[in-house]
């Protein structure tokens, strides 16, 4: 199941939202101030981890060998 971010326009607050089903963004509400839909609710870009970088595929950071 997708966690979403969210950011209320009206108010600031910043949320999570685990999205269970077919939920629409229509019945999403911010959780401090009450606004809901599109018009006071955007989705924002989370950052996420990723899996499988190792320090020997790093760059040097300019020093001779």
């Amino acid at each position: 199941m997708p966690i979403f971010e969210y950011r209320c326009r009206r108010c600031g607050q910043v949320f999570e939202r685990l999205w269970q089903g077919p939920e629409r963004r229509e019945e999403l509400r911010c959780p401090q101030c009450g606004a809901a839909g599109s018009e006071h609710l955007e989705k924002m870009l989370s950052r996420f981890a990723s899996q499988g970088g190792t320090a020997s595929s790093d760059v040097s950071c300019g020093t001779s060998t």
